[in-house]
């Protein structure tokens, strides 16, 4: 028996480490498919892009213009689109679900502030016809 504590002696040759078990190669990853005359090749181990719905983005820019802009027509016109779009992401598996579910929220509320606008707007052209009445003139 050697001791351990001693250097190794220069005589003795070192055994090679065992060998590791062998890599195993059967998840091969799938090729992509040939791009389509005229559209750009995907660079090497980019993943496939997923197109986002067109009536989804034109639903929350709608939604937007009908809060800011167009009261009550952009927000009609942003729930039908984001309703046309739900239904259209849901058959093909399309990016921007969330896009249309926000353009259906805001599109709705902008609805509402809309009637709620009416419906103020209505109240206060009475109150002003009855109290001025309807010559403008002052009645005191």
């Amino acid at each position: 028996m050697t001791d351990p504590n001693l250097p190794e002696q220069p005589g003795t040759p070192v055994p090679p480490p065992a060998p590791g078990p062998a890599p195993t190669y059967d998840a091969v990853p799938p090729a992509a498919p040939a791009p389509a005359y005229g559209q750009p090749a995907m660079a090497y181990g980019q993943p496939p892009t997923t197109k986002t719905n067109t009536l989804a983005i034109v639903s929350l820019i709608a939604s937007i213009a009908g809060i800011v802009i167009l009261w009550g027509i952009g927000s009609i016109a942003a729930v039908i689109c984001g309703h046309i779009s739900l239904s259209q992401i849901k058959k093909t598996g399309e990016q921007g679900r969330g896009m249309a579910l926000a353009g259906l929220i805001i599109g709705y509320a902008g609805i509402v502030l809309a009637i709620i606008g009416v419906i103020v707007a209505v109240a206060l052209s009475a109150w002003l016809v009855t109290y001025y009445g309807t010559t403008g003139d002052l009645q005191y």
